[in-house]
């Protein structure tokens, strides 16, 4: 590794998994770590960070676990607090937390609706919100929010608050570029497409295909014009890009990694 990070400090919500294999939040926090960055790690459950700890472990990393719930504006703030404590600044804030729920404008509930807003909307807002007043006093940062092709596209199911939840984390991205580009934060987001992903198995599987997971698997790859599924690794390396320093000026935009999958007109 290049130490690409070095001695910079990042807060990375997700960093659990739901099960093996690469999440977003797990492979971020794995390659924050081997190239030099002070990890802050956070999940909502223990138990679902112990596999990414054991990876921590392994690779040396210096880091401290804190659970969060990011839906939740004082339990982000006490993370950030101790996250301020201990290492007295904070560099980058990557956000992973996300998840989709079936349904169109009609069959979907409001409580689901609104759950799905705060999950993957409100929970990039609470902190940022939390973060930027940091990071504006230290003079720089960057933010790396984790974003969908759902919110730029049909990408092949109705989940229409997810869907809306992830494109306005791009347009959410992009007003507070604008806005905390003179004090030299950086805001950009991450536009993962159909990841073979822990999540896949363990709830798509379920929701789609009658739990046939390979019969999911399938479906998602006839849509990649790659001839391959990426994972969270894919996801992490476009975020260890927005990290560093060589994207010193790249802000407000975005960073799509999905195979080609955007660019078919079928």
């Amino acid at each position: 590794m290049t130490g690409r990070l070095s001695g910079k400090v990042a807060v990375i919500t997700g960093a659990g998994c739901i099960g093996p294999g690469w999440g977003n939040g797990r492979a971020a926090a794995l390659l924050f770590a081997r190239e030099g960055a002070t990890i802050v790690a956070t999940d909502i459950s223990p138990a679902a960070f112990a596999e990414t700890e054991d990876l921590l472990h392994e690779a040396r990393a210096n880091y401290w676990f804190s659970p969060c719930d990011v839906t939740d504006s004082a339990s982000v703030a006490a993370l950030i607090a101790g996250a301020q404590e201990r290492f007295g600044r904070i560099d980058v804030l990557v956000n992973n937390v996300g998840g989709s729920a079936r349904g169109g404008a009609v069959e979907m509930t409001e409580e689901i609706w609104l759950k799905q807003l705060n999950f993957n909307l409100t929970s990039v807002f609470l902190t940022c919100k939390h973060v930027l007043p940091v990071m504006k006093a230290a003079g720089g940062g960057s933010i790396i929010n984790t974003s969908s092709t759902s919110g730029t596209r049909w990408t092949g199911a109705a989940q229409v608050a997810y869907a809306a939840s992830k494109a306005g984390v791009i347009q959410f991205s992009r007003v507070t570029a604008v806005e905390y580009a003179p004090w030299n934060i950086r805001v950009n987001t991450v536009v993962p497409g159909q990841m073979h992903t822990p999540m896949v198995e363990a709830r798509l599987a379920g929701q789609r295909e009658g739990g046939d997971v390979q019969a999911l698997l399938t479906k998602r790859q006839s849509r990649i014009p790659l001839p391959f599924m990426g994972d969270g690794r894919d996801t992490a390396n476009a975020a260890l890009f927005l990290a560093s320093d060589e994207a010193r000026f790249v802000t407000g935009t975005e960073i799509v990694v999905d195979g080609g999958m955007s660019a078919r007109c079928d």
